[in-house]
């Protein structure tokens, strides 16, 4: 008899849920498993957000510090960037925001695998395929609109600051202006991500790319209004800016979908190339219709036997009844 070291394993936790034959009690284990794993990443991610928070504070500081009206000099002499603090707490709860947020960047491949292991079971092949390289995407792009709005705050903060009823800049409120820079670059980081809205609905085929090209005035006029609502900045440098990397960007994307249309062979379906007024190039197989075979004189129907009368009712039923 011949001995195996080797333990028989039953199918992973991955094969029985992409089966179906994983149970609701254990896909609420699983879920609870992964939120405690996620919120220990998250946890790591706030401790080391504590410890760089004031590196990550001195770099969004940096657009208001190089202001004049924000240096101030100590009594020995040195300048130092000066701020407006109105609350006791305040320092302090601006210090645990920026660890928060860091802490999110900095857990992110821990709760994101999480999410994404919770949900991968649920999905084909051919779809987790395409949210890696989707993902792969998005965080570039909202990298490069994050850096885009630190660039446009660093140059239009000194604007927006003396075209005020003051006329001149003045010292900010440190929470209120951390809170506006980091609402910046949220929002340029989720204007970025456009484009991978134009290409999931192309890939999905809900639209060919000689469509998403037939909306480029709606795109141009979109991006600008966005722009001009979106930008701190009243003067044409942040939008146009803006405006001018979103319609770049869904260039790109129409030019990607051409090439996705072009390898699953869109657009030469048989009536691509027809107008809608001109007639099909099918063959016309007309079969001529003869004469139909003679058809049979009715045959006459027996008359019905008479229907006898019926009895009278005293004779229907017994005395019993």
């Amino acid at each position: 008899m011949q001995l195996t070291l080797r333990r028989n394993k039953g199918p992973s936790k991955f094969q029985q849920a992409a089966d179906g034959s994983m149970t609701l009690i254990d896909h609420i284990r699983e879920l609870r498993n992964r939120l405690f794993v996620a919120s220990l990443g998250l946890v790591v991610g706030l401790i080391v957000g504590f410890i760089v928070s004031k590196w990550v504070f001195h770099q969004l500081e940096a657009p208001y510090c190089q202001l004049p009206s924000s240096q101030a000099v100590r009594a020995d002499g040195t300048q130092y960037c000066d701020w407006i603090v109105l609350g006791v707490g305040d320092q302090l709860l601006l210090r645990l925001k920026i660890a928060l947020w860091v802490g999110l960047i900095v857990g992110a491949p821990v709760w994101l695998y999480q999410l994404w292991a919770f949900i991968a079971p649920g999905l084909h092949r051919h779809e987790r395929k395409w949210a890696y390289v989707f993902v792969a995407i998005s965080v570039p792009l909202f990298v490069a609109g994050a850096l885009l709005a630190y660039l446009v705050v660093g140059h239009s903060l000194q604007f927006i600051m003396e075209a005020g009823v003051l006329g001149e800049s003045t010292k900010l409120e440190v929470s209120a202006y951390v809170g506006f820079v980091t609402n910046m670059l949220l929002i340029f980081g989720a204007a970025f991500e456009f484009p991978l809205i134009l290409l999931m609905l192309n890939f999905t085929g809900v639209v060919s790319a000689r469509k998403l090209a037939g909306w480029w005035r709606i795109v141009v006029f979109l991006s600008f209004a966005f722009a001009a609502i979106a930008t701190p900045d009243p003067g044409p440098f942040g939008m146009t800016l803006l405006a001018a990397c979103m319609i770049l960007l869904y260039w790109i994307a129409v030019g990607v979908a051409y090439l996705n249309d072009k390898r699953k062979g869109r657009g030469k379906e048989i009536y691509a190339d027809l107008d809608d007024d001109e007639i099909s190039p099918l063959t016309d197989d007309r079969v001529p219709v003869g004469a139909s075979d003679p058809i049979e004189a009715p045959t006459p129907i027996e008359a019905p036997s008479p229907v006898s009368k019926p009895r009278p009712l005293d004779g229907r039923f017994d005395d019993i009844s």
